[in-house]
């Protein structure tokens, strides 16, 4: 006997079904209502009462994925949407109207190659996950016999060879202390500062409130982002991943500083650290600390110019450079693996072994 459930704005029925004495459900969903469900369903069960095969309408794969991520991805951040949003795209573009049941692997392996040749690996990769567990799905469902999406090649062009900009760690130390003379000058200085000893992301900075702050035991915590630009989800958001919501340790004497800022600092009603009323975001702009920090470096004729998430690399390739456990740095800049971590600064850890070598044949 066929069930019927409403998933979002869309009706699903369930048929109930044993083969080979295992549970085999049959399932559809995207009905308007739900007499739209029955009639399908009834038709089926009937047909499965007679011992007849059950053959499926054809489905342009574009619209069984565009159905099934709006569907069954509905708390996604805005990016991650984008990216769902570019691999149906690239679906319509390839496949256009054909149905997901006569995609074959080979054709599927065809279009991983052409669209291998126009980007990197990284996003074929991404492009590959959402298909993959798209026919998945259609494949549980029974619109598909197999998962064409398994078993193939991924192609992609390989990734630039760019180094993330950061400053040596003797330039760090000028611009740390440079900065306790402007701080009191504006607070995208307080933001530069802050930047450099922590590691923060942008948008894990302009989403710290005061009570993230703990003065006594000198940590901040990092459990939410704001919205500073127009892809990003307006005012509190998530972090980017489950290990970044972390504590960290802070520079006492940053956070002394910090502790004398929200004396004289008013209020707002978000109790933002990084609070700005006639921004259009209501924080602290990404050019505005970009502008102070170009203006820094370039007082202390420091010609290497890095942007604010430059810090960010600027702070991890100085716990590199301390020997600091990379197991630590990545939980410190929030990473979702310490292998993130080892695969970003590879370049730093690099430069830093022929050091090492210098201590191990000088050992004795």
């Amino acid at each position: 006997m066929a069930t019927f459930q409403k998933r979002g704005k869309t009706w699903q029925y369930t048929i109930s079904r044993y083969t080979n004495g295992k549970y085999d459900p049959i399932r559809k969903g995207g009905f308007r209502t739900r007499g739209e469900a029955k009639v399908v369903a009834d038709d089926i069960e009937y047909k499965l009462g007679k011992g007849m095969r059950i053959e499926n309408d054809p489905i342009p794969l574009a619209k069984y994925f565009e159905d099934w991520f709006t569907l069954y991805k509905t708390d996604l951040a805005k990016q991650t949407l984008n990216h769902y949003k570019d691999t149906l795209r690239y679906i319509e573009e390839y496949f256009s109207d054909k149905a997901i049941q006569n995609i074959k692997r080979n054709d599927y392996q065809e279009f991983l190659n052409e669209y291998g040749e126009k980007y990197s690996k990284e996003v074929m990769l991404k492009v590959n996950g959402h298909i993959k567990a798209a026919a998945e799905h259609a494949m549980e469902d029974e619109i598909i016999r197999i998962n064409f999406a398994k078993g193939i090649k991924v192609t992609g062009k390989p990734p630039k060879n760019k180094k993330e900009k950061h400053l040596e760690f003797e330039e760090s130390e000028l611009l740390y202390e440079e900065l306790f003379g402007r701080i009191n000058t504006g607070l995208s200085y307080y933001a530069v500062l802050l930047l450099l000893v922590s590691g923060l992301r942008f948008e894990e900075l302009v989403g710290l409130t005061r009570p993230d702050f703990d003065f006594d035991n000198n940590t901040i915590n990092i459990e939410k982002t704001w919205g500073y630009k127009k892809s990003m989800p307006k005012g509190f958001g998530p972090t980017k991943n489950e290990k970044s919501e972390r504590i960290i340790g802070i520079d006492p004497k940053v956070m002394k500083e910090f502790k004398k800022l929200f004396l004289q600092m008013p209020d707002n009603i978000h109790r933002l650290v990084f609070f700005s009323p006639s921004s259009k975001y209501k924080c602290l702009s990404n050019n505005a600390v970009n502008k102070s920090l170009r203006k820094t470096l370039e007082d202390l004729n420091i010609k290497n110019i890095i942007t604010a998430h430059g810090l960010r690399h600027t702070h991890a390739s100085a716990l590199i450079y301390k020997k600091a456990s990379m197991i630590y740095i990545s939980e410190r800049l929030g990473h979702a693996s310490p292998d993130i971590t080892y695969r970003r600064y590879a370049h730093v850890m690099k430069e830093l072994r022929k050091e090492d070598e210098t201590i191990a044949v000088n050992m004795y």
